[in-house]
């Protein structure tokens, strides 16, 4: 037999699964956002939270049941198609303290910024630590990513990507270039929406 020759009890080892340990569900946190195009051309865009016990469990302002929630959160927004905020809303239904709800006016704050680069970083500005919080505000990132999802599925519908590359003239550099890695610079999925043959020479 040579050295690499392995018995088959041996390679049977090797490829069994590995036992799983069993496992109880203690906590859910479901987040669920929609995003709206309104008959005035506005968008309306809303994010759910909701923490849910598995098991009864008492905190220190009230008491939890069985499947009971720990957090309700809704956070709700108006936003034209320039991604500005024309207005916001955040809601408190359920929390673990009467005082959670005391800071959901703070989000008005939000009112006039523009979803984009450095929005998050204006959100911690003005609701991070103790002045916002900490369930609201991290709901922030999937609310303004579904705003962008939602704007981009209207502007896919008005003009699909292979409509604008029909022609000979030249392709403007697309905005998500660079913005993943899927979507990098010298990536394959960039040569399909943004052909070498048509871009613009420097």
């Amino acid at each position: 037999m040579t050295g690499n020759t392995r018995s088959p009890t041996e390679t049977r080892m090797e490829t069994a699964p590995t036992p799983q340990p069993g496992r109880t569900l203690r906590h859910t946190r479901q987040i669920e956002c929609r995003g709206y195009l309104r008959d005035d051309g506005l968008y309306d865009i809303e994010a759910d939270m909701d923490d849910i016990s598995a098991d009864a469990t008492e905190l220190p302002f009230v008491s939890v049941p069985d499947g009971g929630f720990i957090h309700q959160m809704r956070l709700c927004m108006t936003i034209g198609a320039d991604l500005v905020i024309r207005r916001f809303e955040a809601r408190t239904e359920t929390g673990p303290t009467p005082y959670c709800a005391e800071i959901n006016a703070a989000y008005r704050q939000l009112e006039g910024l523009r979803i984009g680069g450095g929005f998050r970083q204006q959100a911690r500005a003005r609701l991070g630590g103790a002045k916002g919080c900490t369930h609201l505000t991290e709901l922030l990132g999937p609310l303004a990513t579904t705003a962008m999802q939602t704007i981009m599925s209207v502007q896919r519908e008005q003009s699909p990507w292979h409509a604008k590359l029909a022609g000979d003239e030249p392709v403007p550099r697309p905005w998500i270039l660079d913005t993943c890695h899927a979507y990098r610079n010298d990536g394959e999925a960039v040569n399909v929406i943004w052909p070498l043959h048509r871009r613009a020479s420097d």
